[in-house]
């Protein structure tokens, strides 16, 4: 057993409201600027739909994540290390700009400038990436609250399955909204995919960064994810994604997508987990046992064995007890409420959902005679699809959404009991497996948690930036605050302390000199030094 803390995400969908402004912030933070205009790491979809870029979940078509080979191996959907030479110019599975959109800006000097006339100017918009005039047909968001529905919603990936008539009541119609980020997964396919070995998972929390001094812009990486999270620059010629905030994350603050979120849907904490069986929790053959795989990777930090264990393998004390704190942990792991986003991918994803049930009670009030405290029938007559909401979160296992919804449903009942009745139903907790304890601890992380139970996030340890592996007590750091190069030799450092370290010093690292160590499926290609050489 070797074990690693990983940094991850929930997101309660219950409590989205679309506004938005998680997208607009971090917009402003990481990709207002040249080259990134079509760029958000962070995007906020309304289910049914395709989404952005269109289709992404269309993997069939797009060749994102992991599939079984006979003998039961992980390989890259996009194939191995021969199919990447040979398309290495020409990527057939690469989505184009109209996949996302052409982003535009507008004349609005025509508006400002205009001179008094009878009619009224007309800012017209313009490409921001041509410079001409343009017509605006999509844009990330162009689905909004169902928006394009009409004309779009048959493509959605999702529907596989769903009864005719259900799509076709429109006066049943339902929406989700589906806030996206990098999932930052365990066993990540973008990693995988990189010729030049840019791309890395952080040793010391998980999170997937893309170095830039080592990307050569071959955009593997863009196909290979199954999430179509890895966008390129255009006009830096690299890839870019989401960085999980990652400076802030240092300091024990928040990503600023989940600072800014008017509904505080988010919440981030650390789990622990054996790295060691990562590939046999994405190998397990039945698509619907990788979320039970999954959950089995996660370990108990109230185990005394596990928290020894994790000291010996350099997690510090104050990230034990963070992950003991984790409403990650609780949410996905002790309650099994939180569902990661298509694990059929196989990638293992760190962002999961909570699903969301307000349509459900609502379709119970308005049967004639219904007891709204009908928890069962709740689910089974709610607004929202199960095999939908199955096809999005549990791989098509529809008893994995019911067992969530029932959950939730009886939370609902048990603290209706509580709050406003002659006290909760014994009966009701248990018949979803749970204690009152458990439903009122629950209710308290999902509906009122305080920031700080929302955000359980340790911050850095220098003392872990500066310690390179082998390094005997000599500064680490060569001429001009780099560390050391080839050309003054030092003994080869992890590249998660490099990353740190030139974190902590405020550079912009060089490339620096490492072996790649593949994920679940192995590098297609092993960088063995900075010069992008492989073998």
């Amino acid at each position: 057993m070797r074990i690693r803390a990983q940094i991850a995400m929930v997101m309660n969908l219950d409590k989205c409201i679309g506004c938005h402004t998680c997208s607009v912030t971090c917009k402003n933070v990481w990709t207002n600027r040249a080259g990134a205009e079509y760029m958000w790491f962070n995007d906020v979809e309304t289910k049914p739909g395709i989404g952005y870029p269109k289709s992404w979940e269309d993997n069939d078509h797009w060749k994102g994540g992991w599939r079984l080979s006979r003998t039961g191996r992980l390989k890259l959907r996009a194939g191995g290390r021969i199919r990447k030479l040979l398309t290495l110019f020409a990527n057939p599975d690469l989505p184009t700009i109209d996949e996302y959109y052409e982003p535009w800006t507008y004349d609005y000097l025509t508006l400002t400038n205009a001179p008094r006339s009878r009619h009224q100017p007309v800012a017209r918009p313009y490409s921001q990436l041509s410079g001409r005039p343009m017509e605006i047909t999509w844009g990330p968001n162009w689905e909004d609250d169902l928006a394009g529905s009409t004309e779009t919603a048959a493509r959605d990936p999702n529907w596989r399955d769903v009864e005719e008539g259900v799509r076709l009541e429109y006066e049943r119609a339902f929406m989700v909204y589906l806030p996206r980020i990098c999932e930052h997964c365990l066993n990540p396919s973008c990693v995988a995919s990189c010729p030049s070995g840019a791309m890395y998972k952080r040793e010391e929390d998980g999170i997937v960064l893309v170095d830039q001094d080592q990307c050569r812009g071959w955009r593997m990486c863009v196909s290979g994810c199954p999430y179509k999270k890895v966008y390129f620059n255009h006009v830096t010629g690299k890839a870019e994604k989401c960085t999980f905030c990652y400076p802030r994350i240092e300091d024990g603050q928040p990503t600023i997508c989940a600072e800014t979120c008017v509904g505080r849907i988010r919440y981030i904490g650390l789990v622990l987990y054996d790295a060691d069986r990562v590939r046999e929790a994405a190998s397990v053959r039945d698509p619907k046992d990788l979320l039970r795989a999954q959950r089995s990777l996660f370990l108990d930090p109230e185990d005394a064995t596990v928290r020894e264990q994790a000291r010996r393998d350099g997690v510090p004390d104050d990230w034990i007890e963070a992950a003991r704190r984790s409403p990650v942990h609780a949410l996905a792991i002790r309650y099994e409420v939180a569902l990661p986003l298509h694990p059929e991918y196989r990638t293992l994803p760190m962002v999961w959902y909570v699903p969301p049930l307000s349509p459900v009670l609502h379709a119970v009030g308005d049967d004639d005679g219904a007891d709204p405290d009908d928890v069962f029938a709740a689910v089974e007559n709610m607004r929202i699809p199960v095999r939908y909401l199955s096809n999005m979160l549990a791989a098509g296992d529809d008893d994995v959404i019911r067992a969530v919804l029932r959950r939730l449903a009886a939370m609902r009942v048990h603290m209706r009991g509580v709050e406003f009745g002659d006290g909760a139903d014994p009966a009701v907790a248990p018949s979803v497996g749970m204690t009152a304890e458990e439903m009122e601890e629950m209710y308290r992380l999902l509906a009122i948690a305080r920031y700080e139970d929302r955000y359980v996030i340790p911050p850095a340890h220098r003392e872990v930036a500066a310690r390179l592996e082998g390094h005997d007590g000599g500064c680490p750091v060569g001429q001009h605050g780099y560390p050391h190069s080839e050309s003054t030799p030092a003994p080869a450092p992890s590249v998660s302390a490099h990353f740190m370290l030139g974190t902590q010093l405020g550079h912009q690292l060089p490339p620096v000199r490492r072996t790649a160590e593949g994920f679940a499926g192995g590098l297609p290609l092993t960088v063995v030094r900075s010069t992008g050489e492989v073998q």
